[in-house]
């Protein structure tokens, strides 16, 4: 199933080149499920199975045990990555000869991989509609734009290390002179919309390289944005493929977390703790129960992990290193910028082993700090019991991206195995499996 599983990942990330599309993509999936909205109440049945989202860019899907429950297990990734997000006044004219377009950075990422390759532009617009305004996604879907490098005959130190200056040096070419005054237009027509008709725009730029599989073996999967679509594509097939036991299982979609998650979509939100409590408002659930279910509960906060690398194996932490195609990385810090305690790591342990799928240990070099991600930040809002995990990756945060082509099924699997164990606290630190 490795070869398959890497093709729909592929799939799913072309369908994905920004948050927006993501979230699309995985509606799209969701078969069956019926969508809610916020602004609406809710009527939920027993055994029912529902999404919401929230800006378009986050989602929350959950599915209902036929009776009673007594927790939620839930499995949290984010839609973003880092790019390059589009001014609002795009067009940057250079001696009458150019046009290149305006942007800043979104995100950490790797500057120098961004150039010279083929880009394009996606993401959303709020347009003009009877009486309002609706929202649209929108894609060029096709080569337009390169940032080119500067010849080394012109900067011969490149190759010694070079500061970028983003208000300088990663500025997109559009065009020739007769481009000028065309991005807007371009954007209407992808849309199918009149220019004068958008009232609002969220632009990204993407790269344009499809996702391969690739290795004398083809053990590798290389792709734009695999941290971390990688895990929310995972957390999508195992919520549809896993049978229900008497708990509910959610998968939660976060935006924003590549700058912070502060945002209403974000894991720093309401979004999570306003739908979980809405599911137990709906089905007649009272206060007392919102507190017992979430000490009852279990959450995997799923984004890669780094790989050790083939020509800096000294970056990895001496003896806590992972590697491509050896299954789910556990990931550990003191200082809790990861999740994982004894007790999480002891219960997904024994959910892995009993589905036979195969676990790594990760902590980062105790002189290289790392980044923190989803489970700490959401733990503020809701405070569950939580583990960190991820698959190992090479490169993260470049625009094309390196993972094991086995881990894929290796985090189905897992995450499959977790949405279908009911975990029962029997008191502080005992749970039966």
């Amino acid at each position: 199933m490795s070869a398959n599983s890497a093709q729909r990942l592929i799939d799913f990330i072309g369908e994905s080149p920004t948050a927006f599309h993501a979230v699309a993509a995985i509606e799209k999936r969701l078969q069956g499920f019926t969508p809610l909205r916020e602004n609406e109440p809710w009527r939920l049945t027993p055994g029912g199975k529902y999404y919401v989202t929230r800006n378009r860019s986050s989602v929350i899907a959950f599915t209902l045990p036929e009776g009673a429950f007594s927790a939620f297990n839930l499995i949290a990734s984010h839609s973003d990555s880092p790019t390059f997000k589009i001014k609002e006044n795009a067009e940057i004219e250079v001696r009458g000869k150019y046009v290149q377009l305006d942007t800043e950075r979104y995100g950490g990422m790797i500057i120098s991989c961004w150039y010279d390759r083929p880009l394009s532009v996606a993401g959303r617009v709020l347009v003009r509609a009877e009486g309002g305004v609706r929202s649209m996604l929108v894609n060029l879907d096709r080569d337009m734009l390169i940032i080119p490098n500067v010849a080394i005959h012109m900067n011969r130190e490149i190759n010694n290390g070079y500061k970028y200056n983003p208000a300088v040096d990663t500025f997109p070419l559009w065009g020739s002179q007769g481009a000028k005054n065309t991005f807007r237009a371009q954007i209407a027509q992808a849309a199918g919309v009149e220019e004068k008709d958008i009232l609002g725009t969220d632009l990204f730029l993407y790269n344009r390289a499809s996702g391969s599989v690739w290795g004398v073996q083809g053990e590798y999967v290389s792709a734009p944005r695999l941290d971390d679509l990688e895990c929310a594509f995972s957390a999508v097939e195992a919520l549809l493929s896993a049978e229900k036991g008497s708990h509910v299982n959610v998968c939660c979609v976060f935006d924003n977390e590549e700058v912070g998650s502060t945002t209403k979509q974000g894991a720093d939100s309401s979004f999570l703790s306003d739908v979980l409590r809405r599911i137990l408002l709906s089905l007649g659930y009272g206060e007392e129960a919102c507190y017992t279910m979430l000490a009852n509960s279990f959450m995997l906060s799923a984004d890669n992990a780094h790989a050790v690398h083939p020509n800096h194996p000294e970056f990895s932490d001496p003896a806590n290193q992972v590697y491509m195609n050896e299954g789910i990385v556990v990931k550990f810090n003191a200082n809790q910028k990861y999740t994982t305690d004894a007790v999480s790591e002891a219960v997904f342990h024994a959910i892995c082993e009993k589905a036979g799928v195969p676990v790594q240990h990760y902590a980062n070099r105790s002189d290289m700090p790392g980044g923190g991600t989803l489970g700490n930040i959401s733990g503020s809002h809701v405070s569950i019991n939580t583990l960190d995990i991820g698959l190992a990756q090479l490169a993260m945060h470049s625009c094309y991206e390196t993972a094991g082509v086995k881990d894929i099924d290796y985090m189905i699997n897992g995450m499959r195995a977790f949405y279908e164990t009911d975990i029962k606290a029997l008191g502080d630190g005992e749970y039966t499996l």
